[in-house]
């Protein structure tokens, strides 16, 4: 009988090509065997938000997939005085009692029930119970191997035979399809427009065979920002200064609320990393702060910000990568402390994140020697190494799984980055990683030789297949929470193209991005210089490099007044132009950096900054453009302000700030040390005027 279903499927599959008509309608029309509510399935949970519920309807099919049903369906509510329900969308009434929500197709049906106690303010959802709810399980049940490897497997595809990829290929989708990807994660390079981004995200749920995919992105706002045409949000370190978790959350469902109108439904963000070390090269401004309460009040926010949005969050990166000194792009660092200290400072945040629901969590390549000491020899020059957290047995399922209680999906930091591909090869790393305990590879080099990698390590039982389907188990669980679920019948492209045009950038994600970079403003030092009062003859100088942005922060002071002059140097000023701005009534000069190097008394933009103090009588102004540390190289300044990040509505704000059009309120989420490493100023430290 079966056999005689898939001739037949097989059959309609070449009449329907021929036809035009959708594929997908054809399996819905001869394979479905049930139809069940999504949040029924034991592994699905889901929040009331706003009094409201989304419930998916689910059709299940003989070869174990599930899709989501969208023609000829009936919804209905036992107690509209309870709730009332519309295309699966539950609306609380406030009214106490009990109703049962119902859909049918015609032949299939199911019910959940919905129970509002509003003298305790509780809404109990209780789920139907039986064999037919394991969607998951039966789905694992008759996947190949093949099948479930891929859906562990996130590669990029930025750019393919030297071009970026902004359209689908051939090639491509026949990678999607022939691997069975479980997702693809997006770069700057794939997303030039709302409407190109919405075109590229259709055709990669097209190419995947069944499951929708994983679309994951770096979106974490300030100086990790990916979409080209998306609202440019302050970063975190931005809102740690503006101490406010509802403004946390407000970005976070902002930049959800985007990357869902794309069809991107996975954000790698936040950063809980805590940066309580200055000398970081790679976390910097995208951390909340050095303080594990603050990163981790803030993360939250965020992290509910986009679940409200129905995007997947992704807490980074485990067990902490802001006290480190190495970037893991390019070698090995490592963190020293025991797991006492650990839990203190660096665990805090994703205990919390864990705790409040986070969806996954991405692991770093940094090395933890008092939670691991094993020890592995590198593939790059035959040195003894330490194994990195990502590769750590210990460190996934000993302390996150089973010490921390982490029950969501796991997933590698890039496995093409230094640390990690030069040590021990993409093979070796991806087995060691999964060996590990990681649910999502992200990011293998090579995707055909990985893929057989793993599945000659599965065949030849160093990976086990219930290592494997643990994986996949939590993977479709992710993917059923937050309704990645392929479609019968979706909207047309054209009205996702619509919606996208609508939503990205809008204004009032605009408004959100202009008040959040105006609380972060944070004013350090001021001798009496700001707000800065001159008269409309008065010239004012703007000095540093247009390579670090100094060029728009010029633009800006010049929305502000007419007599302005701009000198684009990253170095001490020549004579001619000392003699340019001695003359001015004042001096904005604005620093960047990004490492201990760049921010060193004797760099380049420091002696400038030192010269301008001493040579000049005007008072210096000085715009700490990134990190926040810049001060401590030029403490003679007359005032210093932060803005934490180089996207347009943080020079506005911070030129807001000099010439008194925005209170400053903002207070270091970090702390600014002497070069002697005595506290220049404290955590907390902020000014007004």
């Amino acid at each position: 009988m079966q056999s005689m279903k898939k001739i037949i499927f097989s059959l309609l599959a070449i009449i329907l090509a021929v036809t035009g008509i959708p594929l997908t309608g054809a399996k819905a029309a001869t394979n479905i065997k049930d139809l069940v509510i999504d949040l029924n399935v034991p592994q699905v949970t889901r929040d009331v938000q706003d009094n409201k519920l989304q419930l998916n309807p689910l059709h299940v099919y003989e070869d174990g997939d599930f899709m989501l049903a969208s023609k000829n369906l009936t919804w209905k509510s036992s107690n509209k005085n309870v709730a009332d329900v519309k295309n699966g969308e539950v609306t609380l009434k406030g009214h106490n009692g009990k109703t049962f929500i119902s859909v049918s197709d015609g032949t299939y049906s199911d019910r959940i029930s919905i129970q509002y106690k509003g003298n305790q303010e509780k809404i109990l959802v209780k789920k139907e119970s039986g064999s037919r709810y394991d969607l998951i399980g039966e789905a694992i049940k008759q996947m190949t191997m093949e099948e479930k490897v891929g859906q562990m497997l996130m590669p990029d595809f930025r750019t393919w035979k030297g071009k970026n990829v902004t359209v689908m290929n051939d090639e491509i989708a026949k990678l999607v399809n022939d691997y069975h990807l479980g997702g693809v994660i997006l770069f700057r390079e794939n997303t030039v427009t709302a409407e190109q981004t919405t075109k590229l995200v259709h055709a990669y749920q097209e190419a995947a065979e069944k499951y929708g995919l994983l679309i994951s992105i770096d979106q974490e706002g300030g100086i990790v920002t990916r979409l080209q045409t998306g609202t440019d949000f302050p970063g975190n370190m931005a809102l740690g200064a503006t101490r406010s978790e509802e403004t946390a959350e407000k970005v976070g469902r902002a930049i959800g609320e985007e990357l869902h109108a794309l069809g991107i439904n996975m954000n790698f963000g936040p950063s809980l990393d805590i940066n309580n070390n200055p000398d970081n090269p790679v976390i910097g401004v995208r951390s909340f702060g050095e303080s594990p309460e603050l990163v981790a009040n803030l993360g939250n926010a965020y992290i509910k910000g986009l679940h409200e949005s129905g995007t997947a969050s992704t807490a980074k990166h485990f067990p902490g990568h802001g006290d480190t000194a190495v970037d893991s792009h390019v070698g090995l660092p490592e963190v020293p402390y025991d797991i006492d200290r650990l839990k203190k400072v660096e665990l805090y945040p994703f205990q919390q994140a864990m705790d409040g629901g986070i969806d996954a969590i991405m692991t770093a390549h940094v090395t933890f020697p008092k939670i691991d000491d094993t020890k592995a020899i590198s593939k790059k020059d035959g040195t003894e190494i330490a194994v990195p957290a990502t590769l750590s047995h210990k460190v996934l399922t000993g302390l996150m799984r089973e010490e921390m209680g982490f029950k969501g999906v796991i997933v590698t930091d890039a496995m093409n980055m230094g640390a990690l591909a030069d040590h021990f090869g993409s093979v070796d790393a991806a087995i060691r990683a999964v060996k590990a305990g990681t649910d999502i590879l992200l990011m293998p080099v090579g995707i055909e030789a990985v893929a057989k990698g793993l599945y000659e390590a599965v065949n030849s039982g160093d990976i086990s297949m219930d290592r494997i389907e643990a994986s996949v188990e939590r993977i479709l669980t992710l993917k059923l929470n937050r309704g990645i679920v392929k479609e019968e019948v979706g909207s047309s492209l054209e009205e996702k193209v619509a919606n996208a045009v609508k939503v990205v950038s809008s204004p009032e994600h605009k408004a959100i991005e202009t008040e959040a970079a105006a609380k972060s403003i944070t004013l350090v030092k001021n001798n009496a210089a700001l707000p800065l009062k001159v008269s409309a003859k008065d010239k004012i100088a703007v000095v540093g490099y247009s390579g670090y942005y100094v060029d728009t922060l010029a633009d800006e002071v010049k929305k502000h007044h007419d007599n302005v002059v701009y000198i684009n140097t990253s170095g001490p000023l020549t004579a001619a132009q000392l003699a340019t701005v001695k003359d001015a009534k004042a001096i904005i000069v604005g620093t960047y950096t990004s490492s201990v190097g760049g921010r060193a008394p004797n760099a380049s933009q420091m002696v400038m900054t030192n010269q301008l103090i001493d040579a000049t009588d005007a008072p210096v102004i000085a715009v700490g453009i990134r990190n926040p540390y810049d001060v401590m190289s030029y403490p003679n300044v007359d005032a210093y302000l932060v803005q934490y990040g180089f996207r347009p509505a943080s020079f506005e704000a911070s030129v807001n700030t000099i010439f008194g059009e925005n209170q400053p309120v903002g207070k270091l989420p970090v702390t600014i040390y002497n070069q002697d490493g005595s506290v220049m100023y404290g955590f907390g430290h902020g000014l007004s005027y």
